[in-house]
This record gives structure tokens, C-alpha cells and sequence, in this order.
């Protein structure tokens, strides 16, 4: 008797700790997984991983897949990675520098170069670029090597040269921070000629989801993937994640917990901040979406308790009542959303007892941060208060996901399986058809507000944010607006 195998479509996620490669079905099912880890350097604003371990990584995830996928037709596969992650390379693809992650803030003064030389853009953008961008960092990457013969490239593109074994197009989602304006689909080349960088260091642009050519031979015998596969163009990791939860419908939001917070919702216009700490990708469909970035995130478990049984850690916090101390547990030094302070640290209002108290302390800060994300979004005139998903690691603690929705008075969707891997997965497994079609209905679970935590909560967060605002972070309009829509 002949055994039919379905075909599966390959998502790959490029995080700051780890590769996380997915093959799923055409309803979207994982049969594979495999991941590998990743390290880098940090020290203060620095911030970089080696190119080559990006790759390497990779394959090896990519290998581990595949030993599962057992002879299934592989008919495309697509790939995310951190945003304004960027390197120079040369004519070849060969790097030349390091790879300067999402959160390297070492370009200040380029940051405000870039300012300066687009105003213009920015202003009808509707965000204005940070030091840890990838355009300033690509400035500062200038600066610093004497080579005519570099070009751009950002983490996304640089592996999918790897996968097809040519340089590649960048998708338009991970070219927004290096300046792409995504109204004309084009590099504004006024503004670069202002900044002296040469059309040549730029790469071709194209949407997500455009084909970008066929896995290479060499690639196919380093991956497993096979010969030939379609490599598509991807997203930046939280869009990915967006993807990944079903989050498709305007005026919806997925916030994705991992190292660090990111936010991502689905609205029909452009949502303009004269801030910048929100910035709008385009999706496949044409919808926007708007969110941001924060440095805060699970990330600062392991530099606290690196080592320790968390689990055991979250039923012991879970064993006590809720109180009113609280951090605002940054991962590195400097926040950019939901307010912009490169000074920033991270802080605890109040006492803990002991282990556990910092612990839930910590817990209770992410909690509360992403409530202030929500406050801003809200003060910005968007849809805050819709259907929310939450993805990422932390969404894997149930505790934590309960938290979340305890301080936030809402209802939240843990999908049972929706990370940026599945996302990407999903964005190859389209083949340019539209990606709620393609979905379907995803397992999840639904988590409800407990009233009963509601006021401790908010009296813990609003010291928080009084704390934020009394060391001159927190903008006044914001702690105003924090206040008064918590008495809604």
C-alpha cells in the first residue's frame, strides 16, 4: 500500500538566543520542530553576534527539522528576524563587521544625523528613528571602516543569500528601520545623498511573501532543506509573531514576551506618533501594523536568576498574594518603548522579602509595562482595547499570562502553538493568497481578568509609572493619560 505524505511549509525564526525552524501542514499543524542556540557580546550600548553564527545556527535547526519532516514534499519556506539587526558586507554576501543587534545604541549622533537630514519623511511617517535603528547604526558602521565595495544587508537578507547562495532582496518589513519609505516602496534618495551613502551600499526591496529564488545546492547540503525549495520573503520578528497568532482583523493586538516585549496590532490607517516609539510595517494584505519594542522582557530572569528552577520559582510566587512591589525590569540599559530614555535602568518601587518577592517583582514589571504600552497606544488615538493574544516564551507560563491579563481588565488568547516561526510558516504556506484564508482556527486558550486583583494591581502599577515619571522618563502627557484611563 502507498503511504501519501502532505506537504509542509518551513518557518524559521532568528531570535537573540536561539534559531527556531517549524515545519507545519497546510492547516498549519507542526510535524518538526529543532532550534539551536545563539550568543553574543554585551557592554553597556554595545551589543553584537557574529554573522557566521547566525548561519550556523540556522543549519543546524534547519537539520534537526528536517530529520523529522521523513521524505514530505518541502513546497516553500520563509524566514524572520530581529529588527534593524544589520552588518556590512561585501559585493558577495562575505561579512565585514559584526552583526549590531535590534538593541545596539551605539549610534547617538548618527541617530540624530538621520533626524535631521528627514525631517520631511519622518514627519509623514509619523515615527522618528532611534540610535538603535538600523540607518544610524549603518552611519556609525561607515564611519568605521575604510572599504568602497560594502552593502547593507540586515540578518533577514543575509541568511536568505546564504539559503539561495546569491545576495538576495531585503523585504520591506526589515528595510523600515534602515529609512525604506513604505508609502513610495522606494529608498529616499534625497535624504541618503544628504547622509552620504552611496545608492550601491542599499539592496533591492521587495514585499513580504515575494519569492526570492530557490534553496541553493550548497545550502540544501548544509540545511537538509532540499534543492530548489522557494525561499520567501519574510517579516521582522513580531510581525512574524502577529502572523503566528492569527491576529489578522483590525483593531487587534499580539504582544509577543520573549527576551524582550513586543507589540504588534492590525489598523486600517498609519498611527503617527510624534514621539516615534510606534512605527507602522505594512502587512501583506495592506492593513498597517503599528507597535513598538520594549527593552523590557523575560530576558532579565536569566540575568537574575540564571541557573535557578523558575518553575519552581513561579509556583512559589503564585503560592502568595499580589503586592504593590514592582520593577521596571529592563534587560539593557536604555528603553525605547513606551517612552524613549537612553538613561534608563532598571528600578524596583518597594521592598522585596526575599527571592520570591523579586521574582514576582519582576513578573509583575513586565505586566505592568505592557500595561503602559497599552496607555500609550490608547493616548495615540488606537484601537487599544481589542481582541489580544499573547505569544512569545513568557506566554508558556500560565502564571505569568494570567498576570498579564489580571492587570491589564481584559480577556487574552494564548494560541496553543503561534510563535514567529509559525508565522513564517504561515507566510510561505499562503503563496500570495490571503493569509486569513489560508489560517484557519488555531487551538487557544482563553484567559479571563480576575476582578478580585484589580485594585492591588493598579495600585502597584500606578506607583510605578509615579516612579518612571519622578526620575524624568515618563513623559507627564503619559502619566496623566496612565492615570486617568485606569479610573475607566
Amino acid at each position: 500500500m502507498t503511504q501519501t505524505f502532505e506537504p509542509v511549509w518551513l518557518g524559521i525564526d532568528v531570535g537573540t538566543q536561539s534559531v527556531r525552524c517549524l515545519a507545519a501542514d497546510r492547516t498549519g499543524t507542526p510535524v518538526s520542530t529543532g532550534s539551536h542556540p545563539l550568543r553574543g557580546t554585551r557592554d553597556d550600548d554595545r551589543h553584537e553576534q557574529d554573522p557566521h553564527a547566525w548561519w550556523s545556527a540556522l543549519a543546524a535547526a534547519s537539520r534537526e527539522t528536517m530529520a523529522g519532516v521523513r521524505g514530505r514534499l518541502v513546497r516553500g519556506v520563509a524566514l524572520c528576524a530581529t529588527s534593524g539587526t544589520i552588518l556590512l558586507a561585501d559585493r558577495d554576501g562575505e561579512p565585514v563587521s559584526p552583526g549590531l543587534m535590534y538593541d545596539d545604541a551605539r549610534a547617538g549622533a548618527e541617530a540624530q544625523r538621520v533626524v535631521d537630514a528627514g525631517t520631511a519623511l519622518w514627519q509623514r511617517l509619523g515615527y522618528r528613528p532611534q540610535a538603535s535603528w538600523a540607518l544610524p547604526k549603518l552611519l556609525w558602521l561607515l564611519a568605521g571602516t575604510p572599504r568602497r565595495d560594502v552593502r547593507l544587508l540586515h540578518q533577514a537578507d543575509y541568511l536568505t543569500g546564504r539559503l539561495v547562495g546569491r545576495p538576495t532582496a531585503v523585504d520591506s518589513s526589515h528595510a523600515l528601520k534602515a529609512g525604506y519609505d513604505l508609502d513610495a516602496e522606494r529608498w529616499p534618495a534625497g535624504m541618503f545623498d544628504e547622509l552620504g551613502i552611496p545608492p550601491a551600499v542599499l539592496p533591492e526591496v521587495v514585499r513580504p511573501g515575494t519569492p526570492l529564488g530557490g534553496i541553493g545546492r550548497e545550502a540544501a547540503g548544509e540545511t537538509g532543506i532540499p534543492d530548489g525549495t522557494p525561499v520567501i520573503a519574510g517579516m521582522t520578528d513580531g510581525c512574524a509573531a502577529l502572523l503566528g497568532s492569527g491576529t489578522f482583523e483590525a483593531g487587534s493586538w499580539n504582544s509577543v514576551l520573549g527576551t524582550t516585549l513586543v507589540l504588534k496590532g492590525v489598523t486600517p490607517q498609519r498611527i503617527h506618533d510624534p514621539l516615534g516609539v510606534v512605527y507602522s510595517h505594512r502587512a501583506p494584505d495592506g492593513n498597517w501594523l503599528p507597535g513598538g519594542a520594549s527593552s523590557v522582557g523575560a530576558g532579565v530572569l536569566a540575568a537574575e536568576f540564571g541557573g535557578a528552577d523558575l518553575g519552581e520559582l513561579t509556583a512559589k510566587a503564585a503560592a502568595r498574594p499580589h503586592t504593590t512591589v514592582s520593577a521596571y525590569p529592563l534587560v539593557s540599559r536604555g528603553e525605547r518603548f513606551p517612552f524613549v530614555a537612553s538613561d534608563a535602568e532598571r528600578i524596583t518601587v518597594g521592598e522585596p522579602r526575599d527571592d520570591i518577592d523579586t521574582y514576582a517583582a519582576l513578573l509583575r514589571g513586565v505586566a505592568f509595562a505592557e500595561r503602559l504600552c497599552f496607555d500609550y497606544l490608547d493616548l495615540l488615538g488606537a484601537p487599544a482595547d481589542g481582541p489580544l493574544s499573547l505569544t512569545g516564551g513568557g506566554a508558556r507560563n500560565r502564571y505569568w499570562c494570567q498576570l498579564r491579563a489580571d492587570t491589564l481588565g481584559r480577556p487574552v488568547t494564548v494560541p496553543e502553538d503561534a510563535d514567529p516561526a509559525a508565522g513564517m510558516a504561515l507566510l510561505a504556506r499562503a503563496e500570495g493568497n490571503p493569509l486569513a484564508d489560508v489560517a484557519g482556527d488555531p487551538p487557544r486558550e482563553v484567559l479571563d481578568p480576575d476582578p478580585a486583583q484589580a485594585e492591588v494591581l493598579t495600585d502597584g502599577y500606578l506607583r510605578l509609572v509615579a516612579a518612571l515619571h519622578e526620575r524624568g522618563w515618563l513623559p507627564a502627557e503619559l502619566t496623566r493619560h496612565a492615570r486617568e484611563r485606569s479610573t475607566r
